[in-house]
C-alpha cells in the first residue's frame, strides 16, 4: 500500500462504519511530497493499521481549474483518484464524500457512519 507517510496530524473526529473505526485527520505533516488537507484513515476492528485511506490533497497549479483539492482512495490493492473539487476544502463535505466512498469500496452496503465521542 502506498499509504500516506504521516509524521504528525490532529484527529478531529472519529466514526464507526460497520466493523471499521474511521478517524478524520487535520493539520497533517507528512514525509510525502503531497500536501494533504485532510485524511480519513479506516482501521478494521481487531487490527492496528489502517486498511483504507481517503485523502484530500491539494491539486497542483496545472490542475487548479479542476478544483483546489483532489480526493484519492488508497488500499492494499489499489490507489485511485476519485475527482477534484473546491468543496472538499470543507471538512464536513470531505468527510461525507470520503466516508460514503469508503463504505462502497469496503462493500459495507447501507452502513451509515456513526460519530463517536
Amino acid at each position: 500500500m502506498d499509504a500516506p507517510r504521516i509524521q504528525t496530524a490532529i484527529p478531529r473526529r472519529r466514526y464507526r462504519l460497520g466493523t471499521y473505526q474511521a478517524v478524520l485527520l487535520d493539520e497533517i505533516e507528512s514525509a510525502d511530497s503531497v500536501k494533504y488537507r485532510y485524511i480519513i484513515a479506516l482501521v478494521r476492528e481487531g487490527e492496528t493499521r489502517p486498511s483504507l485511506y481517503v485523502t484530500c490533497e491539494k491539486n497542483p497549479r496545472s490542475r487548479a481549474q479542476e478544483g483546489a483539492y483532489r480526493l484519492r482512495i488508497i488500499t492494499d490493492v489499489f490507489d485511485e483518484e476519485m475527482g477534484s473539487s473546491d468543496a472538499w476544502a470543507d471538512a464536513e463535505a470531505f468527510t461525507a464524500e470520503g466516508l460514503g466512498l469508503a463504505a462502497r469500496t469496503l462493500g459495507l452496503g447501507d452502513e451509515k457512519p456513526v460519530p463517536l465521542m
